[in-house]
């Protein structure tokens, strides 16, 4: 009875085991004979293969392969394995009832009796296919993704493990950097960087910054396997693993030094513009202001030039004049620094020799700035004259001078050095051959602020009392109205240079008879007949002083305060012998009065007055030009230099 019981219990089991496997679908569940027959076949196998039980069961199960997988022997492969080593798991093709193939996953385990002997083989089959699809599909968008990025070689694109180990390297890193793949992959990142960035810890700060934030990028320099620099910009993002993990990052560097290059270049041409458009801004207020002062101190000159001569027996008073004209002649000094940087000052250009120039400089040189400062001359040979007034060169080098000595108070060098260059309008330059003459100091040299500031008018470091602050403004305003430039470079603790770039003089360039400065004018010219003179000037206090002045040398006046005066009376008073204009009035300027005047009388000398210095170049030979402000000795020089030229002209003109 409990046999039966027993019996009937095993066969419940095994029924309900039956009804399990067959209500599994998802999996091809089933049995085969030691010689591979299948004996069972579940709904699930038929569902995946399309056999029903009474299709399959009794047919060989290598029904289920590929043709050519049956001639390798594929299916009894299976079996032995199984057989063997208790089980057999692999993935392959398998062929369906209707010919469509799938990927599956097969397992086959092998069947005993309780005494060991094989009865058959338990077998698992599962359709793979989409996740095949899926793993292929990813499989090819990483070799793409491989390809590409092999394929790129603007971009150097590797990756790090978490500790900045080198894992791969694509073509744009070779180009960029210079390894190949075999000599980077394995070494740490960090090589790439400089040695100082490298003991700064640069490299591991990139890494944790992009570890906490998720992203790291920057710029600076990197290192190629040659040992140059170059510019990069860098990012790193990190690789996640499964669990949220750092595993390592992903790194790209793009070299951008061509692009920083032009980048800095434009800055510099913009800060070259705006530094440009500040001074010419200053240098137009600076003009205006000089020519207004120039008045006044012409009027201030006048008045005491006449009063000096009505107090010569009174020594007391005869002191305090001359003190105030002094102070007047340095307003005067001043004005003409000034007059030079808003580049309106008179110029007699001419071929200079650069080298000869400053070896006549060299007593006065060395007089000025002591025996603790040594002199250096680099001239290279054959240097071509330039085309500069060299009175005013010479007054821009001793004020460089006079700047360098201050510089080196313990003494120091000063080097003069020489050269011939082609420029280009790229250097702001016309095109063509110029002379580049530096001065170079070993002093205490300019931070980058005072730097930018040193060629601006009346700006200075020294104490009050010691300095204009217009001596480096002249030299900049001489090479400019040169048609040059004036660079000055520095470096505090190091010295500073100054450098002219001045136009190499043509062929045919020839030596303009230079102005006599103020304090060489004659005093002793012989007296005049007395004449009619026409003084024209829009300044009343101006026009009151000249006429003063024309007066106390015998001379008659006619004051006339436009240009439109003067000439009707010019037309009421047709005996005048000599016409003293101021330049800049409005409406008419003194030029087109002159002309207009020797229309009717060509023989009437003529004397053109300006507080801004610079004078019409176009003027007939015979005119005189006269800076304000002048004095009666001046003035008088003026007259007789003034009949000399129109006598002179009359001559040519006869012959």
């Amino acid at each position: 009875m409990d046999y039966l019981s027993n019996a009937g219990s095993s066969i419940q089991t095994e029924e309900r085991y039956r009804l399990l496997v067959d209500a599994v679908v998802d999996y091809a569940i089933y049995m085969l004979n030691p010689d591979g027959i299948v004996v069972s076949w579940n709904s699930g196998a038929e569902r995946l293969k399309g056999f029903t039980a009474s299709e399959i069961i009794g047919k060989h199960f290598s029904t289920f392969y590929l043709p050519e997988d049956v001639r390798n022997g594929m299916p009894d492969h299976a079996l032995t394995m199984a057989r063997q080593e208790g089980r057999f798991e692999s993935q392959g093709w398998r062929v369906c009832k209707d010919g469509r193939r799938f990927w599956a996953q097969v397992v086959v385990r092998p069947i005993r009796a309780p005494g060991g002997e094989l009865i058959g083989y338990a077998k698992v089959t599962r359709d793979l296919s989409e996740r095949k699809a899926a793993q292929d599909a990813l499989m090819k968008s990483e070799e793409q993704f491989s390809l590409l990025v092999q394929a790129v070689t603007d971009y150097a694109i590797f990756m790090l493990d978490a500790d900045g180990i080198v894992t791969n390297w694509n073509a744009g890193a070779q180009r960029i950097k210079g390894y190949e793949p075999r000599e980077i992959i394995g070494t740490h990142f960090s090589r790439f960087y400089r040695p100082e960035d490298r003991e700064r810890g640069i490299p591991a700060q990139a890494l944790a910054t992009a570890a906490a934030e998720g992203r790291f990028e920057g710029e600076g320099w990197r290192v190629r396997k040659d040992g140059s620099a170059f510019w990069a910009n860098v990012v790193i993002d990190p690789i996640y693993g499964p669990h949220g993990q750092v595993i390592g990052f992903a790194k790209v560097t793009r070299d951008i030094t061509e692009k920083r290059n032009t980048q800095l270049a434009l800055e510099q041409a913009r800060e070259a513009l705006f530094q440009s458009q500040k001074l010419d801004a200053i240098g137009q207020l600076t003009g205006g202001v000089a020519h207004d002062f120039n008045n006044l101190l012409m009027v201030v000159l006048t008045s005491l030039e006449l009063l000096r001569r009505r107090v010569a027996g009174d020594d007391k008073l005869l002191r305090l004049v001359e003190n105030a004209v002094s102070a007047a002649k340095r307003g005067a000094s001043l004005t003409q620094r000034m007059l030079a940087f808003a580049r309106r000052q008179d110029l007699q250009p001419a071929a200079v020799d650069i080298p000869a120039l400053v070896d006549g400089m060299k007593d006065m040189l060395e007089r000025t700035l002591g025996a603790t400062i040594h002199i250096e001359e680099a001239f290279e040979p054959g240097l071509r004259p330039v085309l500069v007034d060299a009175h005013q060169l010479e007054l821009a080098l001793l004020n460089l001078a006079v700047n360098a000595r201050d510089a080196m108070p313990e003494g120091g060098r000063l080097r003069f050095a020489a050269s011939e260059v082609a420029c280009t309008l790229a250097d702001h330059l016309a095109p063509g051959a110029f002379l580049r003459l530096s001065m170079t100091d070993s002093g205490a040299g300019m931070d980058a602020a005072t730097l930018a500031r040193a060629l601006e008018p009346f700006f200075t470091t020294k104490g009050v009392g010691k300095g204009t602050g217009l001596g480096l403004a002249m030299v900049h305003g001489l090479a400019v109205q040169s048609g040059g430039k004036f660079v000055l470079e520095s470096t505090a603790g190091v010295g500073t240079t100054a450098t002219l770039w001045l136009p190499v003089a043509s062929a045919n360039s020839q030596a303009l008879p230079a102005a006599a400065p103020m304090a060489s004018v004659p005093t002793d010219t012989a007296p005049l007949a007395p004449m009619l003179v026409l003084a024209v000037d829009d300044d009343p206090l101006v026009l009151a002083g000249t006429a003063s002045m024309l007066e106390d040398l015998g001379h008659s006046v006619l004051a006339a305060s436009s240009a439109e005066e003067a000439l009707a009376m010019a037309r009421a008073a047709p005996h005048i012998d000599l016409v003293i204009s101021d330049q800049v009035m409005p409406g008419m300027s003194g030029a087109h009065l002159v002309e207009a005047l020797r229309k009717n009388n060509p023989s009437l000398p003529m004397i053109l007055a300006s507080g801004f210095a610079e004078q019409p170049g176009d003027l007939h030979p015979s005119t005189v030009k006269l800076s304000k402000p002048f004095d009666m000795a001046q003035l008088a020089h003026a007259i007789s230099q003034g009949l000399r030229r129109t006598r002179a002209a009359q001559g040519q003109e006869g012959t």
